[in-house]
């Protein structure tokens, strides 16, 4: 049996916790917080109830080898997207109902083009699983993949989404629809790999899910999973350093990575001065956050791809009912690529808030999150992480968050929902704010923006782990849960 410590009890260091407490560990989470989750957090207020990160449920069958009591409810539509020229359309899980709800609100030959692209990102998505969401990859694992010529040919490399979207799609509204698909990775579409296709594959292919009483209850499941596999978790225990000690020369692991020959971790050093001894460590911290602090790597820390984008986020209380919302809504601006070109900044210019943002609206109809009569806003608007370089914002400037809150509130009502006189309350929650809360660096969401290759699950001293949205394959609910799977599977079950 070997002592496993988790840093950080997020989803992806919760579910690695359960993993190798099921094969026989004995494992400790450390959590620099009061609470578990991480990013999969609530807020509650006046008999509302909010989800402050993720508000949607992809790919419920991950979640399925946890031992969870889960009762996840599928949604339909999956999402309402509201355009600027005033069409709106619901997505739809049923492959034929969402072809004729684009046929009648778009036209037939948008549905025809969709149809096309769907075949394609059928495609992307099933050589993306199999060959890379449920196995270790490196930069040179990626190269060695024996991939079918026609693998290549759907995930088409060296191509953004923007640019299949464009070649497939020829309705302006689809394409911005496809777009959005790029910022669920923190991605700006007009660079993002069209890999990314296999995004709304699996949104609308395995469909979208809600879990009743907030996705919150998700980080409730497996807290309570660990304490019945053994799992100590311990709150407000910040780790201040990995510690790795030298050995004899490294090894070269089956995945590819090689690790540095004379080190293996043999601990943590926590904040108050007290190591733990650990055979084996699993970071669920920022990959960023690792390399820099916690085992200082410079290379693995230069290494890193961009950050990705943040959110901005008002939590409303809101009297009566908006019985035009459905779920999940999606309220497009006319200038797509001005938001993006705010938001991300680029040469020369710096990145601000989008004036005319768009607005992502959960607002769901379930008793247990709002008293009667009264509905829970979560809203989010795309942001440059917290910072002031030139690809970032300083949200902690004094009035920004609040004259940005009125600047969201007047698009929304400028595009339907007007709900400034129906307000109880307006919480606002910045990347700021999600920076303190998780230690997200800038209060990136998904850590480094979308793409095949970021930090691998194995990290460069033997017995380090990587599990989370920074590390391979990627952010988002379903794929850290496959991060902690990797991470698992290459550590093994314990040995009697």
């Amino acid at each position: 049996m070997s002592e496993i410590v988790v840093i950080g009890a997020g989803v992806g260091g919760l579910a690695a916790a359960v993993r190798l407490a099921g094969a026989g560990h004995r494992v400790t989470v450390h959590e620099r917080s009061g609470a578990v989750g991480g990013k999969l957090a609530s807020f509650e207020r006046d008999g509302f109830r909010f989800d402050t990160g993720p508000s949607l449920l992809t790919l419920p069958d991950v979640f399925t080898g946890l031992g969870l009591a889960l009762r996840p409810e599928p949604l339909d539509p999956v999402v309402r997207h509201f355009f600027p020229d005033g069409t709106v359309l619901d997505s739809s899980a049923d492959h034929d109902v969402f072809l004729e709800r684009i046929a009648t609100a778009l036209g037939p030959e948008a549905a025809h083009d969709w149809a096309r692209f769907w075949r394609r990102a059928e495609r992307v998505w099933h050589a993306s699983w199999e060959s890379v969401l449920q196995r270790p990859v490196t930069a040179a694992t990626l190269a060695r993949l024996s991939w079918r010529v026609r693998d290549l040919a759907a995930i088409a490399p060296g191509r953004s989404l923007r640019a299949l979207g464009r070649r497939y799609l020829r309705d302006r509204r689809l394409r911005m629809l496809l777009d959005r698909y790029a910022t669920y990775a923190g991605a700006d579409p007009r660079r993002a790999p069209a890999a990314l296709a296999a995004i709304p594959y699996a949104e609308l292919a395995f469909g979208g899910w809600y879990l009743p009483g907030g996705l919150s209850t998700l980080a409730e499941a497996l807290r309570a999973r660990c304490a019945e596999l053994g799992v100590r978790i311990e709150l407000d225990s910040p780790v201040a350093a990995i510690v790795a000690d030298r050995k004899v020369p490294g090894v070269r692991p089956t995945d590819g990575h090689e690790v540095r020959a004379g080190r293996k971790v043999s601990g943590v050093r926590l904040a108050d001065g007290r190591e733990v001894r650990a055979d084996v460590v699993v970071s669920n911290v920022d990959a960023a956050t690792l390399y820099r602090d916690l085992l200082p790597t410079p290379r693995a820390l230069a290494g890193l791809a961009d950050r990705s984008l943040a959110g901005f986020v008002l939590l409303l209380g809101v009297r009566g009912e908006t019985r035009e919302l459905a779920h999940h809504n999606v309220f497009f601006p006319r200038d797509y690529d001005a938001e993006f070109d705010a938001v991300f900044g680029g040469p020369g210019r710096r990145a601000r808030p989008a004036g005319d943002p768009t607005v992502f609206v959960t607002r769901a109809p379930d008793p247990a999150v709002r008293p009667a009569g009264h509905e829970a806003w979560f809203v989010l608007v795309n942001a440059a992480p917290q910072g002031t370089g030139e690809a970032q914002v300083d949200w902690r400037r004094a009035g920004l968050a609040e004259a940005y809150r009125d600047r969201v509130l007047e698009v929304l009502a400028a595009r339907g929902p007007d709900v400034r006189n129906r307000l109880v309350f307006a919480e606002i929650r910045t990347p700021a704010d999600l920076a303190d809360a998780t230690g997200a660096p800038g209060g990136a969401i998904y850590g480094t923006a979308g793409g095949l290759i970021r930090p691998a699950n194995r990290g460069p001293v033997d017995g380090l782990f990587l599990v989370g949205g920074s590390a391979h394959p990627g952010g988002g609910l379903p794929m850290v849960t496959l991060s902690a799977q990797i991470a698992a599977a290459q550590i093994g079950p314990a040995v009697p």
